[in-house]
């Protein structure tokens, strides 16, 4: 049997593309977010994002230049509570002066948490697409990737990606703050 050299370049090409495939879909592309296993590592960087060190967010928060958003989801209502109980979250322990916007870094969002994560990013901007937004969450966490990744699809010109989260700034030595959630329904 003859193999043409353009046919086992062909083939080559193919096998190798088939290889790739799983791996450039676990990290991620523009147009796609991660849907599960949301706490494992993630990409160094996000499309269209920078990323950005602890020292670069503490210049941040010194200057007051960005909105840093903490995306880590809120804990789940406790399961047989009455349904006319009021419920409150515990607080978080993040960095300071961050607005959470739990539940807004999965793959895919439910309309109110959209509408909920597209309100709250054009009232923390006041509308202003080139405002720095910081999205963060913990190390190995997808939900602040997702998060910055959806920012970039909505028009955000400055956004920027801190995959060390809340536990690389407690690690370089700086304090947290204890943060409520922005309630949904709440712009």
């Amino acid at each position: 049997m003859t193999i043409r050299p353009a046919a086992a370049l062909f083939a080559a090409a193919f096998l190798l593309a088939s290889a790739l495939l799983p791996a450039l879909s676990s990290t991620g592309s523009a147009a796609e977010y991660r849907m599960s296993d949301y706490r494992s590592p993630t990409p160094a960087t996000v499309p269209g994002a920078r990323t950005v060190t602890t020292g670069e967010v503490e210049e941040l928060v010194r200057n007051g230049e960005a909105v840093l958003i903490d995306v880590y989801p809120a804990p789940p209502r406790p399961a047989g509570l009455p349904a006319d109980s009021v419920w409150i979250p515990k607080a978080r322990d993040t960095i300071p002066g961050a607005v959470w916007l739990p539940n807004t870094g999965y793959g895919a969002l439910p309309d109110g948490i959209e509408a909920y994560f597209r309100d709250n990013l054009q009232r923390l901007t006041d509308g202003r697409h080139d405002r720095p937004l910081v999205f963060f969450c913990e190390p190995a966490c997808w939900m602040s990737w997702n998060a910055a990744l959806r920012a970039v699809e909505y028009g955000y010109s400055t956004v920027l990606y801190y995959p060390e989260g809340a536990a690389g700034w407690e690690k370089a030595g700086l304090k947290l703050a204890p943060l409520r959630p922005v309630p949904v329904g709440v712009p």
